[in-house]
């Protein structure tokens, strides 16, 4: 984790690097003595976490705490003070935890911990969710005999459309999907399809042979299975260009 320290008073400052740096894995990679350059520092670097005294000059802890919940990406902040009746206000502000002067180590050693419980649990759950973007964006459902089935996106052939339905079509089975074929197209981010004409879209990796037909068009046969797609006039130049033709 990447912190900065907010603190004007310099022993005060020396004491909490001390804590930080032999009680937790955490990078200190600034120091400030004022809320201004804190607020320019941020707007150009990535934090993690804000030890933020509330009374430094130029602008005040609370401002500047206010100022950078705004953000998109907004860091851990952890208030720092001397004044216990500043806490109301600090939690009210969503701060991640307050520490009062003089420092207690069993306080600050507890508040270490808890930032880095509080990193696991953000790295695991970015991790999942990345994961569950890469599931979906590889995968499709599609119904079949009233079940619903998930399906690797690589595993379609080509699709049809009939009327305003789709139809997916695999090496041994086919799916209907009750929305148009440019509504499911938008299912397709991968660079391996293509449409070849407005009632077809085409899995490239899956042609076996193509063949000319008239009015300078193609006609194409897959591997494994029988049927055959055209390629409208209006969809050449395009595939010719993406196939090497």
């Amino acid at each position: 984790m990447r912190s900065i320290i907010v603190e004007d008073e310099f022993p005060a400052r020396e004491e909490l690097k001390y804590f930080i740096n032999n009680f937790s894995d955490i990078e200190i990679i600034n120091e400030f003595d004022n809320g201004l350059d804190v607020l320019k520092f941020i707007q150009e670097n990535s934090v993690d976490v804000i030890f933020l005294d509330i009374n430094i000059p130029l602008l005040d802890g609370m401002l500047l705490a206010k100022t950078i919940k705004q953000f998109k990406r907004s860091p851990k902040i952890v208030f720092i003070t001397a004044y216990k009746e500043h806490a109301v206000d600090a939690f009210e502000l969503e701060a991640f935890d307050y520490i009062l002067k003089p420092y207690s180590e069993k306080r600050i050693v507890s508040t270490l911990n808890k930032l880095k419980k509080s990193n696991e649990i953000d790295n695991k759950s970015t991790k999942v969710n990345s994961l569950t973007k890469e599931i979906a964006l590889s995968s499709v459902s599609l119904w079949k005999n009233d079940k619903l089935i998930v399906i690797n996106i690589s595993d379609i052939y080509y699709c049809e459309a009939k009327e305003r339905e789709t139809i997916v079509f695999t090496k041994d089975s086919e799916y209907i999907v009750k929305t148009s074929i440019t509504e499911f197209e938008k299912n397709l981010k991968n660079n391996l399809f293509f449409k070849t004409h407005r009632s077809y879209i085409v899995n490239t990796s899956k042609i076996k042979e193509i063949i000319p037909w008239f009015n300078n068009t193609y006609k194409l046969k897959l591997k494994d299975i029988n049927s055959e797609i055209p390629v409208s006039r209006s969809k050449i130049k395009d595939f010719r260009k993406i196939m090497n033709v």
